[in-house]
């Protein structure tokens, strides 16, 4: 991201008493971007977004473009976007290779994500489609269902919609909105897990691996559909305000403009973190109640609770 902007941070802060810890805060603070366009030269805002940001920067261009042509009147329906979905499944790739094995005491595996990454950028599904189904993410999977994991009751999940239905969920986007939504009133996940409606695993950790394996074989195969990673589309919800929605690699980016004349008036982004690191999200869940006697371990185990819901930005544990 631009060296001009926070670029934000998930913040856990776990009270301990009697050993265990007692309470969970999570604080998502994200990067002040509608600071920064408020008042610039729409198309000119437009093409400064995807530089704004370090991750999903197709994704991110994508939404703004798309939701600066409904402000004008110009819809889109959901549709998959090919390079939105390159960039996905880059990143599931990244994941499994590079940040996955080390929260398995594994080796991370740059060389392969290197050669499949330049398949997946060319378009080349066939020899990642052979990768996934070989040894090394086979022996991935086993170390999952060995890792320490806890058992999930349910899941809140965020269910698939285009642009223009969204708008009869939350007809007009603001700064609280963005900063903590809510889907009928209460926090909901979003992702490949919620993409996918669900995903059989011993624990919630793996369900959300595995879902995200499970999205990059479709692409591999080309079994893809419209609502997988990929998906973007675009509503006028007024005159001069558009919205549009992209389901990234971590979720659902939603992108509102509204215009004044041919100026942004004002600019809204809800990114996946935070929907996936509400207050009243799973991460407290996962994390209340943990044996806090081996701090090492506890950080760990956090280290994997984050790893599950992938934020887009860096994150702190504070304990108390």
């Amino acid at each position: 991201m631009s060296g001009s902007i926070d670029p934000g941070c998930v913040r856990l802060r776990l009270a301990v008493e009697a050993g265990r810890v007692a309470a969970v805060a999570v604080a998502s603070e994200r990067p002040r971007v509608a600071e920064v366009l408020r008042g610039r030269e729409a198309d000119s805002a437009v093409k400064l977004v995807p530089l704004l940001f370090a991750l999903c920067g197709k994704a991110q261009g994508r939404a703004a473009e798309l939701a600066l042509a409904a402000a004008r009147g110009r819809e889109c329906a959901a549709h998959l976007d090919p390079a939105v979905q390159v960039e996905v499944a880059r990143e599931h790739l990244w994941r499994w290779l590079l940040d996955l094995p080390p929260l398995l005491s594994l080796p991370a595996d740059p060389e392969e994500f290197a050669r499949l990454g330049r398949g997946i950028a060319n378009g080349q599904r066939g020899s990642l489609a052979e990768f996934l189904a070989g040894e090394r993410i086979a022996a991935l999977r086993r170390r999952l269902e060995e890792m320490d994991d806890p058992a999930e009751a349910g899941r809140r999940l965020l269910p698939s919609a285009d642009a223009a239905a969204s708008l009869a969920w939350w007809p007009q986007f603001d700064a609280g909105f963005c900063a903590g939504p809510l889907w009928q009133g209460r926090a909901a996940e979003t992702g490949a897990i919620a993409r996918r409606g669900s995903a059989s695993a011993p624990g919630a950790f793996a369900a959300r691996w595995l879902a995200r394996l499970e999205e990059l074989r479709d692409w591999a195969h080309g079994r893809e559909k419209v609502g997988a990673g990929g998906t973007a589309s675009a509503a006028q919800a007024t005159s001069g305000r558009g919205r549009a929605l992209v389901e990234t690699a971590r979720g659902l980016l939603m992108h509102e403009i509204a215009l004044d004349g041919e100026r942004i008036a004002d600019y809204f982004i809800v990114a996946p973190t935070e929907w996936n690191f509400h207050p009243q999200g799973p991460i407290a869940g996962w994390l209340n109640g943990r044996d806090a006697g081996n701090r090492e371990a506890l950080n760990a185990f956090a280290a994997r609770a984050v790893a599950a819901l992938d934020p887009c930005v860096r994150w702190e544990l504070e304990l108390s």
